[in-house]
């Protein structure tokens, strides 16, 4: 009929140029380098590619298992295609003359390959120019009509050189800290949510155990009759949290007091049935109580847990000394753990040094509560108007936890949390992101020392009580 039918990708930007780039960094590589090691590929697997945080979860166990670079770019690539076609084309079929445009189709050959596979496109129906990637600046060109808006260009280059002044368009929050004697005060407070400890090899007495088998690491405690922590152990699982677990317990085995035994054992989260059954533990408990636990221990009362982890997060509210309701994240991971590590990883800085930056920020920028590739736009934008790292990570300090407070949880009053809130998760190890939530929230938070192995010390405190 001659009419348009114009489709975009909506709040997420799974598939796109920014979410190459991701991918890359993780096969520590480029877009350039991904497209050369697509070109020998001999299989693809199946990759999510809604969202950078997800995709990492696929691909992060193929590489474990030692699948190929070349396999796995091209997997990439075929996974931006399925995403792209299930999202734009929504069930109707691509037919006819089909255009590649923009940056990522011109510059990566094998990423249009397998368009043009998945398409089964023939050459009559491909149509590719030579400049497929200024479309959009030579269509700008095109469009301008008026003669009066002429400019020479050597006045062009000038008025981009000193003339342009921009706005904020990006809104400014209040700093974390206000000054140095703010933080003493915050580190103080916090410094005093500390376990009991006493050493592993010289107690004698009964010991319990507990193991929290996560989706990427695995975490054990021993802890005393008291509750005193003897012993602790986080690992990752590098694909295999049975084989972890396995080399943890031998370590124990050689350091135990022999006037000491393991009386009673408890095993939680994602691999609580298979460490149970391999290692024939006492107990296996939901993860959602064994957080309990352990929070309890801190804060006795306790009415609200909340746990950020490297690509989950959950908030567990506590109602009569019993757990109420538990939400997890769903589809989007915006705001775990691994958004600050990509953030950090992609303006040069470890997560430590990014994390220490924001603390004095004068200026953090609102980046809202999207995932990382649309909030990647934000920090582009912010950095043309002037903002500095400092300001950015305070920034994505706040995003962390506006996303767990408005997206997951979907409260819409932060003092809803509770007045006793405490935090776990090894993203809270960032002093931003806590200090983050107690301005937001308002509540008294607890972070426990321990805060990144509170499963597994949950899961011990519960071997000690049956």
């Amino acid at each position: 009929t001659g009419g348009i039918d114009q489709r975009m990708n909506g709040i997420c930007a799974g598939g796109t140029g920014s979410f190459i780039d991701q991918m890359a960094s993780l096969l520590q590589t480029d877009a350039i380098g991904l497209n050369e090691y697509a070109k020998s590929y001999k299989s693809i697997y199946p990759i999510a590619a809604r969202c950078g945080v997800f995709a990492k979860t696929d691909v992060q166990p193929l590489i474990n298992e030692g699948a190929t670079r070349e396999d796995l770019s091209a997997s990439i690539f075929q996974a931006v295609v399925n995403q792209t076609i299930s999202g734009l084309a929504c069930g109707k079929p691509i037919r006819g003359h089909v255009a590649f445009l923009g940056g990522p189709l011109h510059f990566l050959s094998e990423l249009k390959q397998a368009f043009i596979r998945t398409l089964n496109l023939t050459d009559e129906y491909i149509v590719d120019p030579d400049n497929s990637h200024l479309f959009a600046a030579i269509g700008a060109a095109l469009n301008c009509e008026s003669k009066d808006a002429m400019i020479g260009i050597s006045d062009l280059i000038a008025k981009l050189k000193e003339g342009i002044e921009m706005a904020h368009e990006i809104a400014r929050l209040d700093p974390l800290f206000e000054t140095e004697a703010d933080y003493e005060e915050f580190s103080g407070r916090h410094f005093g949510h500390s376990v009991k400890t006493e050493d592993l090899e010289d107690y004698k007495g009964n010991i319990f155990l507990g193991i929290d088998a996560g989706s990427t690491t695995t975490k054990i405690a021993l802890v005393g009759e008291d509750g005193s922590l003897l012993w602790n152990f986080y690992s990752n699982n590098n694909g295999s949290p049975l084989a972890t677990a396995i080399s943890a317990i031998k370590s124990v085995k050689e350091k135990i007091n022999p006037e000491a035994k393991i009386v009673y054992s408890c095993s939680t989260g994602y691999g609580e049935a298979l460490l149970k059954a391999a290692f024939m533990l006492d107990e296996g408990e939901v993860e959602t109580i064994a957080h309990y636990y352990a929070a309890a221990f801190f804060e006795p009362e306790v009415d609200c847990i909340l746990d950020i982890g490297g690509q989950d997060m959950k908030c567990i509210r506590i109602k009569d000394g019993t757990v109420d309701s538990v939400q997890l994240n769903e589809a989007c991971s915006a705001g775990c753990g691994s958004f600050i590590e990509t953030f950090a990883g992609s303006l040069n800085f470890s997560v430590q040094n990014f994390a220490k930056e924001a603390l004095f920020a004068k200026n953090p920028v609102d980046l809202g509560t999207r995932c990382t590739v649309f909030m990647n736009s934000n920090v582009k934008q912010a950095q043309k108007e002037g903002a500095t790292v400092a300001d950015i990570s305070a920034g994505l300090a706040y995003s962390v936890i506006k996303n767990a407070l408005f997206k997951v949880i979907k409260i819409s009053n932060a003092a809803d949390l509770g007045k006793h809130i405490v935090v776990q998760g090894g993203t809270f190890y960032n002093d931003a992101v806590l200090r983050a939530l107690e301005k937001i929230s308002g509540g008294f938070v607890t972070r426990p020392d321990i805060a990144g192995i509170m499963g597994a010390f949950g899961a011990a405190l519960i071997a000690r009580e049956r």
